[in-house]
């Protein structure tokens, strides 16, 4: 690997690094606020939604498109590329909720028999499911050079990180869990992001035919995360006006990060 491609890896490692820390940051939190409003929490979770969804399309799958065009030599075959890696990105995921035990604030156990497992790692793990995808899209971000794209979706994945911290704290006290316990385990959680970052810059840095592929499929990882969990947990208390112009409002946000810094 050339040096080029080095630097580029490690660029993707702290920027999903700093990312990864917001959501320590906002779990700094916990220890002012014992308990969210169902108002505020869903609010919260749905601005994170909307960062996300508006990341996966403006800085993931737009780019893998192009990427996609550049390496393939036509937009039909790129489309298609982007279409199969968003797909094993969701089927990805589907599969590791399906198969891997873990727990949801809300909605609670999902996967095989857990009881040999303590709630609280089965919490850690639903927050990771969450984690290395975002951290896996920056450092994708960053493998194809593109420093601005890059610090686009560094910067909408760290400020979605500081509300989806403190809601993930306040629901773990809500849980039976202290201040600095709950604190602990979001910040942990939060450095499941330079893991995925790391993977996701190398191997498209060793393997450049990967970019589209890599890029569409962290997009589809991250869209199953909003349908499949973040908006029916939004939606389940009746405020789903709230919660959908909280999304919108995060959408917004990422939209003009991207449009203004990538």
């Amino acid at each position: 690997m050339h040096d080029t491609a080095v630097n580029v890896v490690w660029l993707g490692f702290v920027a999903s690094l700093v990312a990864g820390l917001g959501t320590g940051l906002g779990a700094v939190g916990v220890f002012f606020v014992r308990r969210l409003t169902h108002v505020t929490e869903d609010l919260l979770l749905s601005f994170a939604a909307g960062i996300m969804l508006a990341a996966s399309f403006f800085s993931l799958l737009l780019p893998a498109i192009a990427y996609g065009e550049a390496e393939f030599g036509g937009r039909q075959v790129a489309v298609g590329v982007v279409i199969a890696g968003l797909l094993l990105g969701a089927l990805a995921l589907a599969a590791i909720h399906r198969y891997v035990p873990h727990e949801h604030f809300f909605t609670g156990r999902e996967g095989p028999d857990t009881a040999a497992l303590e709630r609280i790692w089965l919490f850690i793990i639903a927050i990771t499911l969450h984690n290395f995808p975002e951290g896996m899209a920056v450092g994708v971000g960053f493998a194809g050079g593109n420093i601005d794209n890059g610090l686009a979706l560094a910067t909408g994945i760290g400020i979605q990180n500081l509300p989806e911290g403190l809601a993930v704290a306040v629901s773990l006290i809500g849980a039976g869990y202290t201040r600095l316990q709950s604190w602990l385990v979001a910040f942990l959680t939060g450095l499941a992001e330079p893991i995925g970052g790391l993977f996701g810059s190398a191997a498209v840095s060793v393997a450049g035919p990967l970019m589209p592929w890599a890029l569409a499929f962290a997009a589809g990882a991250m869209l199953f995360i909003i349908s499949d969990e973040i908006i029916p947990e939004t939606h389940r208390r009746g405020l789903q006006n709230v919660a959908t112009f909280s999304l919108l409002a995060g959408f917004v946000v990422m939209m003009f990060l991207d449009a203004t810094l990538g």
